[in-house]
């Protein structure tokens, strides 16, 4: 299995379904936007699924609307509107991750965030759960959202550091694709939100976590295993 190497500087992290488990807020939102459109609950493993295609994909999921439709946008801020009222009272970080943050910081490893969670969302949520990254990149802040790499190099320079010193981690092809194209060492996150019918193991990453537990032995393949 590869790993990162000796001149690991930083890290960066996607958001949901990767740093942070964000499904147990989605969920209740998109059944409550089936209700309103008339329309039995749903299976709650298929909308975890989709929470990483952002909101666009869970409208099309849960009430097959597709955008350009008349009624999409209208129902597509509907549910953004639902989502800021419970953003965060479900979210929970990865097991392991809290003592990931702590053996990064320890080492002075800086670590960031790259997201395609618009920042009126990310900023609350890193809030509630007493999150600190020293960079959070979201896309208001690029021209480009992933898979382009710009927001992986604007991580980088707001965490001085080289993207050869950089591991990127992230829960979709996207994210691989975005860390290959920066000139990261890349992790996918194959304990994230991931459609039925796709895999991690297809998209080329140099590494791949099962769990959320195995992102530390995978930065830090010679330390002593530490969870939180």
């Amino acid at each position: 299995m590869k790993h990162p190497g000796a001149g690991l500087r930083a890290v960066i992290f996607d958001l949901d379904g990767t740093l942070v488990d964000t499904a147990d807020d989605f969920i209740p939102v998109v059944q409550q936007l089936r209700e309103e459109f008339g329309r039995a609950p749903m299976d709650a493993e298929r909308i975890r699924s989709s929470v990483s295609n952002g909101s666009r994909a869970l409208v099309t999921l849960a009430l097959d609307l597709k955008e350009g439709d008349g009624d999409f946008e209208p129902w597509r801020q509907r549910l953004l509107t639902l989502y800021a009222g419970i953003l965060g009272s479900h979210a929970r970080l990865y097991p392991g991750i809290e003592a990931l943050l702590e053996k990064l910081e320890g080492d002075r490893i800086a670590w960031g965030i790259a997201t395609n969670k618009p920042r009126e969302y990310t900023e609350p949520l890193l809030a509630t759960l007493g999150l600190n990254p020293r960079s959070v990149v979201c896309p208001d802040d690029v021209t480009h959202a992933k898979p382009h790499p710009e927001s992986l190099e604007r991580g980088c320079r707001e965490l001085h550091s080289a993207a050869h010193e950089t591991v990127y981690l992230g829960d979709h092809l996207r994210d691989i694709q975005a860390g290959q194209r920066a000139g990261m060492f890349t992790i996918a996150a194959a304990y994230g939100y991931i459609e039925p019918g796709d895999s991690a193991e297809r998209w080329g990453a140099d590494a791949i976590a099962a769990r959320s537990e195995d992102l530390h032995t995978l930065l830090f393949p010679d330390a002593e295993r530490r969870y939180a």
